[in-house]
């Protein structure tokens, strides 16, 4: 009885349609699709932003300059 059968599982997958409609549902997973497609091209253009080191390339040199804090 711990196991669910796929009988179990289509009477649960036709009260959600029942519930939500087909429509609701279709926009649900373009939705979702859209997001992850949104996710994947975002994480693929960090990746292409960050600066690539070339062979024989300028060295830029700078100073820091540290805050003033003040401890209480």
């Amino acid at each position: 009885m711990g196991s669910l059968s796929i009988w179990h599982w289509l009477i649960v997958l036709l009260v959600i349609v029942l519930i939500f409609g087909t429509k609701k549902l279709r926009n649900i997973g373009s939705d979702l699709g859209g997001a992850v497609k949104g996710f994947k091209e975002g994480m693929k253009s960090e990746s292409d932003a960050a600066p690539q080191l070339k062979e024989g390339g300028q060295t830029i040199e700078g100073e820091v300059k540290d805050k003033k804090t003040t401890h209480v």
